[in-house]
């Protein structure tokens, strides 16, 4: 039988604390700062919503672009933390500014065609053109933490070669739920002067 002494027995329980306390800990780091590839995937990912709701419009009428629309603008746009500034390209009077879901839904597919001041007016963005192609061209990209900005052209193409450039500034914010979501959006067309 082996006997420990009373000294030895407080070594062997002092070295496996100090062993316990020396073993390398979990070290996790917790970022909230948006990425540049973070900020380049969720243009791209609004430019493919743009084209589905085109898509979805031109397939299904108002009803399935409206749909489309939702749950982009719902995936896309922070309005579910509060109101978001978007000023669309092209909005006049009361609409210029869009800081509810519906004012924004109304952007990208136009009131309801059913209502008759409406009726035959082409007046949602993503759906009075067929477009077919997306791309961003960022002049500026400032990462500043849990928000970004970026500021350049979205370059459209539409199912008849036509390409419209409007000008845009945009900036993200990381939710709560860790997904980076557009909370600013200006966009306005280019300056002609002729």
């Amino acid at each position: 039988m082996l006997r420990l002494s009373v000294a030895t027995s407080a070594f062997a329980v002092s070295s496996f604390v100090c062993a316990q306390v020396q073993a390398k800990p979990v070290v996790e780091v917790f970022s909230t700062a948006i990425t540049e590839a973070e900020v380049t995937q969720t243009e791209r990912g609004w430019c493919a919503a743009v084209i589905a709701i085109s898509d979805a419009y031109q397939s299904g009428g108002y009803e399935a672009g409206k749909a489309k629309a939702a749950a982009v603008i719902d995936t896309a746009y922070a309005y579910e933390s509060g109101p978001v500034a978007f000023k669309p390209t092209y909005a006049i009077g009361d609409s210029t500014f869009r800081t509810t879901r519906q004012g924004a839904l109304d952007y990208f597919v136009g009131p309801d065609p059913t209502i008759p001041e409406f009726r035959g007016k082409k007046l949602g963005f993503a759906t009075y053109r067929h477009w077919v192609k997306c791309e961003i061209k960022d002049y500026v990209v400032q990462l500043l933490g849990n928000t970004a900005n970026t500021m350049g052209r979205v370059i459209l193409t539409d199912s008849q070669g036509q390409t419209a450039e409007p000008e845009k500034t945009w900036t993200f914010i990381r939710e709560m739920d860790g997904s980076v979501r557009i909370v600013l959006h200006h966009s306005s067309a280019p300056f002609d002067a002729r």
